[in-house]
């Protein structure tokens, strides 16, 4: 009866893989966009960006997540009711992706701002008197400079999203945690299960781990060459 169960929870961990990808590319945009909005935004939208971080790393992600799902889902009701419209539900993959990639993007956000102001900005200045477009400088000096010291914050808060991404399943998702609950209850096992989806988890946490470190290394090269291209 429990091999029944194991083609689900493959499918399971390949909807969590999912959820937590496409919820690490909102995290990236939006932090990458705030943290060039607080290095160089107008003073009100700086004052924007840093009340987004500030309350976002001050509340629980479960908590931030149930107001957006079900607080977004009874305001956006109440408008479609005030227009004599039907209700409305919303999607638990939408919702969630967006629920985590908003609480992480505040977390990048930082990795990103903290990476820019780490390049010195005389070689943004000397590569400009050497004669290099903005464009250019952004793409040969900096963005590797930068991504050479943000990658071990990526990394850091990519972890904290993969294990995040099961609280979705609080939302009604049909990922590999709620499926491994389900299984367990109905095969009176519920360890097994569980300890199925730790070992997921680790095999994921071990190839990202890899991945970053083989990253790390290419623009740490790439850091190198541009600085001794200057």
């Amino acid at each position: 009866m429990v091999i029944e169960y194991l083609p689900l929870l493959a499918h399971g961990a390949l909807l969590s893989l999912c959820v937590m990808l496409v919820s690490l590319a909102v995290a990236l945009v939006l932090g990458m966009t705030n943290a060039l909005i607080k290095l160089f935004g107008p003073r009100w939208l700086r004052w924007v960006s840093t009340g987004y971080t500030t309350l976002v790393r001050g509340i629980p992600e479960l908590v931030i997540m149930l107001l957006l799902f079900f607080g977004g889902e009874m305001l956006v009701n109440g408008f479609l009711g005030l227009l004599g419209l039907g209700p409305l539900r919303f999607n638990t993959f939408i919702s969630g992706v967006l629920a985590i990639g908003f609480v992480f993007g505040a977390y990048y956000t930082e990795t990103f701002r903290g990476a820019f102001l780490t390049v010195e900005r005389g070689q943004l200045e000397a590569a400009m008197a050497y004669g290099m477009r903005p464009g250019q400088v952004f793409r040969r000096v900096l963005l590797p400079q930068m991504l050479s010291f943000a990658i071990p914050g990526i990394n850091n808060n990519w972890l904290g999203l993969m294990k995040a991404s099961a609280l979705v399943s609080i939302l009604g998702l049909e990922d590999m945690v709620w499926l491994a609950e389900q299984a367990g209850r109905a095969t009176q096992k519920p360890f097994l299960f569980y300890f199925l989806v730790a070992l997921i988890y680790m095999v994921i946490t071990a190839v990202s781990s890899w991945g970053f470190s083989r990253l790390a290394r290419r623009y740490a090269l790439a850091s190198s060459h541009s600085a001794g291209a200057r």
